[in-house]
């Protein structure tokens, strides 16, 4: 066993000397928080017993942050996925010692989004959630706005004019990159389909008006069918890809905008190669990884959850320590694209 790291070890892996790192522990004069993070990284990665008085004394003198988050369905992988990067991005947060409130709603309803936003807000500085557009929502932010709570917009809109910042990829974009990747691996010009989650979901309706608006412009060819609703449910999305298929055989692509997405690719598998539309799913998960690998799935769009997290807490501590922005605004990050090449 070989014997305990000491105060010298810690300074040579720190590259400071040893009264800086005696400095540190002890907190009797000020150091860099770089110098501070410096010697805290060295002590966790050689085990030095301190390592937790270290990290205390580095939060000691920050100032403090309360977020709040709201997703939506927890059981999902993607939001999973989402809720780890805002915990991680909160935790790794430069100059301030953040703590994350990260809740879930299991419903999409207005009454339940509401309900969960009015409770985040008593509680937090700034709210950032995932919701519905709805002018019951609009008013709880409108209310939280009005006590100093500013509200950010995740994945898809809401509140405009009212809300401090949407952060999310431009939806009408991803649609119009939906419908180009469709046009052309089709395997040939047909009818193609588009899933939404509902009608109040801001961004999906972009991403339906990007999607139809490029066949009107660059492939007229191909006929968009009326839009099918899925609530995001995989039940719904099987059947529903089920009974499509089966009113419009030959069908040459779908796109699923939203979530859902798992009950299409079930359809999918249960049909012949030869009768396997193009289609384009919406976030890279297990599940769309495994269709691209299969080969069931022509593209795979998605948000990139380590940027998009890093900046939301960015600008909500900005916003706390320096006050709202005159006029409400849209942070637009690139979205990710994934093919059967690139897994």
């Amino acid at each position: 066993m070989g014997s305990r790291p000491t105060i010298a070890d810690l300074a040579a892996r720190a590259g400071v000397s040893v009264a800086t790192v005696d400095r540190v522990l002890n907190g009797r004069q000020r150091v860099r928080e770089e110098t501070a993070r410096r010697v805290y990284q060295a002590a966790s990665e050689i085990g030095y017993y301190a390592t937790a008085l270290i990290r205390h004394r580095l939060a000691a003198d920050l100032p403090q942050a309360r977020l709040g988050f709201l997703l939506q369905r927890q059981d999902q992988s993607f939001y999973q996925a989402f809720a780890g990067e805002l915990v991680k991005a909160a935790a790794e947060t430069a100059g301030w010692r953040v703590q994350a409130d990260l809740r879930f709603v299991a419903a999409q309803t207005p009454q339940e989004v509401c309900a969960a936003l009015e409770a985040l807000g008593a509680a937090n500085q700034a709210v950032a959630l995932t919701s519905l557009d709805h002018h019951s929502v609009t008013k709880v932010v409108e209310n939280l706005k009005s006590n100093g709570k500013p509200v950010y917009a995740l994945l898809s809109d809401f509140a405009q004019g009212v809300r401090e910042n949407y952060v999310g990829t431009n939806n009408m974009k991803v649609g119009r990159t939906a419908a180009w990747l469709v046009a052309h691996t089709a395997r040939r010009p047909g009818k193609v389909a588009v899933f939404v989650g509902s009608h109040r979901w801001h961004g999906h309706e972009l991403r339906e008006t990007g999607f139809r608006s490029y066949f009107r412009e660059y492939a007229p060819q191909f006929e968009v069918l009326d839009t099918l609703i899925n609530l995001e449910t995989h039940q719904v999305t099987y059947e529903a890809t089920l009974n499509l298929v089966h009113r419009h055989a030959g069908i040459a692509g779908l796109y699923i905008a939203g979530g859902g997405m798992e009950g299409a690719l079930q359809a999918l598998r249960e049909l012949p190669p030869d009768r396997l539309p193009s289609v384009v799913v919406n976030e890279l998960t297990p599940d769309s990884r495994a269709a691209l690998q299969d080969r069931l799935v022509t593209a795979a769009i998605s948000t990139p959850l380590p940027q998009l997290c890093r900046t939301l807490v960015d600008h909500m501590l900005a916003t706390i320590r320096n006050g709202p922005a005159e006029t409400p605004g849209q942070i637009f990050l690139p979205f990710g694209l994934s093919v059967p090449e690139s897994i």
